[in-house]
């Protein structure tokens, strides 16, 4: 993602709390000025994946909404376009030649164009998201479960995590990527997400596909994803922790 910057979470956090405004101005909800929810982000930051699981089932489900209930404006945040020769070749024929591949320790390796994705039984859901940077928005995601591409790869035993590769790199030519496990990856919830509020996915959201993983806050949810690869281990990736934010400091688990 282009113009990161190397913040610990408790420096991004406070960085974040002198734009809140900004993000008001943008239309993303006033539920970052609550203090509720600064508190909720606080917490989560503090929270262990195995305390968070003690309190919250596996299996429970994110809240969801109505359609009354959309933000004005979903906002963009991150990278807002890949900018790489390839991504902008996919986007002058509309992703038509854009495959999302799927490997690693599987037994079918396989491709999806985004046809072929939109395709497959979809769910459609409206969430809120929570972002590390203090801000939420809700938003009505239409997708296609992840649990229905791991079924047609079929993981092999040894596969413990699944990573996302994303198209979009730093300024240092680091690709971003997230990893999660199984019972997240299983989650009737989680979905790589194509349309946003009924229209195709925009670029600054993440076109053509972005993971939804609606229990965590939103650094977890890879936008640009080009490739999954199903892994033993994650430390031999990149920095080591699971993810370009993890990385930099940030909590692999970030369930809220």
């Amino acid at each position: 993602m282009k113009k990161r910057i190397s913040l610990g979470r408790r420096g991004f956090l406070a960085r974040a709390a002198q734009f809140s405004g900004l993000f008001l101005l943008a239309g993303c909800d006033t539920l970052s000025r609550k203090a509720w929810f600064e508190g909720l982000l606080s917490s989560a930051e503090g929270l262990t994946q195995r305390a968070h699981r003690l309190i919250t089932p596996r299996k429970a489900m994110a809240r969801e909404y109505t359609e009354a209930d959309l933000s004005p404006v979903f906002p963009v945040n991150g990278t807002t376009h890949p900018g790489t020769a390839e991504y902008l070749a996919w986007v002058e024929n509309n992703f038509a030649d854009w495959q999302l591949e799927v490997g690693g320790r599987v037994e079918q390796p396989a491709r999806f164009s985004l046809a072929a994705l939109r395709d497959l039984r979809s769910r459609t859901q409206i969430t809120r998201h929570d972002c590390v940077e203090g801000w939420s928005a809700i938003g009505k995601w239409k997708g296609v479960p992840l649990r229905l591409i791991l079924e047609q790869v079929r993981p092999r035993p040894e596969a413990r995590y699944v990573v996302f590769h994303s198209a979009d790199p730093d300024e240092l030519g680091h690709y971003y990527y997230e990893s999660i496990d199984f019972e997240e990856a299983y989650h009737p919830q989680t979905i790589l997400a194509y349309d946003l509020n009924d229209q195709s996915l925009p670029i600054g959201n993440g076109a053509p596909l972005r993971l939804r993983l609606e229990r965590q806050l939103g650094y977890k949810m890879a936008k640009y994803i080009m490739r999954i690869e199903l892994v033993e281990r994650f430390d031999t990736l990149a920095g080591g922790k699971g993810g370009y934010w993890e990385d930099q400091g940030y909590e692999w688990y970030a369930g809220i």
